[in-house]
């Protein structure tokens, strides 16, 4: 297994923009301790849990919270996964969460100007057991396109040892353009090679994470999961996507994840219309 470094550790530049890019540019990451509250984690993650008791994913009652696994595993593509899926898709909370406050200032830093949040919104279930579909080395870029200043935040929904299975990333990576890729399992279908980056001197970086701790990571850096090795614990995460309003976005970028479902649908019963359809606020460079 290769070795994996410590993630270097951002708070401390958030309010100097020019040194938080020229980490970003140096190392194709910016990993953050507790940048967001630990009550908005938990209450995202009780939707999430509460969906997956329902559908005998998770225990519920007293252990709901500690994510206990009852069903699976089942992984993205499995017929019985897309009724979870479909449900955190219209789970307001789920949505609303990608717009927190610290993940813009963040991003409106790194950027230099209004971050557009993608709408594409991703929940992820890891079971343990199910290590061959655990997410392989790849690059997002292929997946989103547009801008190749795209960050995906990869945000956690509890604390996630690295038993648990968080993610890591192959820092300074971004820098090598866009990689050959292979047919793999797990999310996304498709690898990368990283050998012969790892032969070049590049390193992995990842590590334990905490409460509110999230990771941002440049369109073009290689990441990975970790296998979720814990013997009965469900590693539940998010993926949102934020980019400079003024930078070029795909109509896909636009849609819900899988688009199974029409905006209209996932919005039904909302409690606010505060982010539906918010980007047509934008001037968008749409290709």
């Amino acid at each position: 297994m290769a070795r994996t470094d410590p993630f270097v550790v951002s708070n401390a530049l958030l309010d100097d923009a020019d040194k938080v890019r020229e980490q970003a540019q140096r190392d194709g990451y910016l990993y953050f301790r507790g940048l967001i509250d630990a009550e908005s984690i938990y209450n995202l993650r009780q939707d999430f849990l509460e969906i997956c008791h329902r559908h005998g994913w998770a225990q519920g009652g007293e252990a709901l919270m500690e994510g206990v696994r009852t069903g699976g595993p089942f992984m993205e593509g499995d017929e019985g996964y897309w009724p979870v899926l479909d449900e955190f898709q219209r789970l307001e909370s789920f949505h609303a969460f990608a717009h927190h406050p610290a993940i813009l200032n963040a991003c409106d830093t790194l950027f230099g100007e209004s971050t557009l949040v993608h709408p594409r919104n991703i929940g992820r279930i890891m079971f343990p057991e199910n290590t061959k579909y655990t997410t392989p080395a790849h690059q997002d870029y292929i997946h989103i396109r547009g801008t190749e200043e795209t960050y995906t935040g990869w945000i956690p929904l509890g604390a996630c040892a690295k038993e648990l299975g968080g993610l890591s990333v192959l820092a300074g990576s971004h820098r090598g353009g866009v990689y050959p890729v292979k047919p793999a399992p797990g999310a996304g279908g498709l690898g990368i090679d990283t050998a012969p980056l790892e032969t070049d001197g590049l390193r992995w970086v990842g590590g334990d994470y905490e409460v509110g701790d999230a990771l941002f990571f440049h369109s073009h850096t290689v990441h990975k999961a970790l296998p979720n090795q814990s013997p009965d614990r469900i590693r539940l995460s998010v993926d949102y996507r934020y980019q400079g309003c003024s930078k070029p976005v795909t109509e896909g970028s636009l849609l819900p994840h899988f688009n199974r479902m029409s905006w209209d649908e996932i919005y039904k019963g909302w409690a606010s219309a505060k982010y539906q359809y918010y980007w047509h606020a934008f001037d968008l460079n749409r290709v």
